[in-house]
């Protein structure tokens, strides 16, 4: 049986550092949207999924 969880990449707002995570699309079929810790600039930023 196929899983229904997809991998992503959930790329900062504010400089070039990315996260790998994984989402259920049927239950969340648009874009996610997190705040989450860049180490980069050492503070919490809006992270984007992107394709």
């Amino acid at each position: 049986m196929a899983s229904k969880r997809e991998k992503i990449k959930m790329k900062s707002s504010k400089s070039f550092f990315f996260y790998f995570t994984t989402k259920n699309k049927t239950t969340t079929p648009e874009r996610l949207t997190l705040n989450k810790y860049d180490p980069f600039i050492r503070e919490h930023c809006e992270f984007k999924e992107t394709k």
